[in-house]
């Protein structure tokens, strides 16, 4: 009876269930990175192209992230690479787009 009252670990910060969830968590970490690179070089006029790609990617693999999550830690480090994502994304679309004038 002790031995079930005793937390399992203190590494799964949020993570509710105590199984493991290498899919999701390879989706965070993805979205995350995406959203980081595209949020910095979304400010810088020339990087435009690396921004909206990894703004794009980043939303697309937050998105499904996000749909097949199945912890809070999953979805609350989604929702900060989403939104990370998203502004890199417009950013990178202000200053030039996906294409940047090599398809017209």
């Amino acid at each position: 009876m002790a031995q079930a009252m005793q937390p399992k670990s203190s590494i799964s910060l949020l993570a509710t269930d105590g199984k493991p969830h290498p899919l999701q968590d390879t989706l965070m970490v993805a979205t995350v990175v995406l959203g980081i690179v595209a949020f910095v070089t979304g400010f810088f006029d020339n990087l435009h192209l690396l921004s909206s790609w990894t703004g794009l990617i980043g939303i697309l693999t937050g998105a499904y992230g996000q749909f097949i999550s199945e912890t809070t830690r999953e979805r609350f480090a989604l929702i900060i690479g989403l939104g990370a994502s998203g502004v890199g994304f417009y950013l990178g679309m202000a200053h030039g787009g996906l294409f940047g004038g090599w398809a017209g």
